[in-house]
């Protein structure tokens, strides 16, 4: 049989999928966490995109992912940190540290059910 290699992509288009997959899994964890609130539509794809990036800059310099699940307690710390993070950056994006540890959960679950990779 053949070894099959399936790689990454980086393109525009990709980015744009990540993001939209990202926004979606973000609104929806938002819905669904107590102590996490955000106020706009612009607020939402903002966050979305500082959360990508957040998360490509963290994997660039310290090689981990910030995926809730599948990356163990560390990848779960990383997740709940750059969401409580995000507040700081983004406008109309509020969120508790408790409010922050259920969204990595949610996320993390989300994430897992939705296709696409969004963190």
């Amino acid at each position: 049989m053949e070894k099959v290699e399936r790689k990454e992509k980086s393109g525009l288009g990709s980015f744009l999928l990540r993001l939209v997959v990202g926004a979606v899994i973000l609104a929806i964890t938002a819905f669904l966490t107590p102590g996490f609130a955000i106020s706009s539509w612009f607020s939402l794809i903002l966050a979305a995109v500082v959360l990508a990036v957040l998360d490509w800059l963290v994997n660039k310099i310290t090689g981990i992912n910030a995926a809730p699940f599948g990356r163990g307690i560390s990848g779960f710390i990383l997740a709940a940190i750059i969401i409580y993070a995000v507040k700081f950056i983004v406008p109309g994006y509020n969120v508790t540290i408790i409010g922050a540890l259920i969204a990595a959960v949610i996320y993390g679950v989300v994430d897992a059910i939705i296709p696409g990779r969004a963190m």
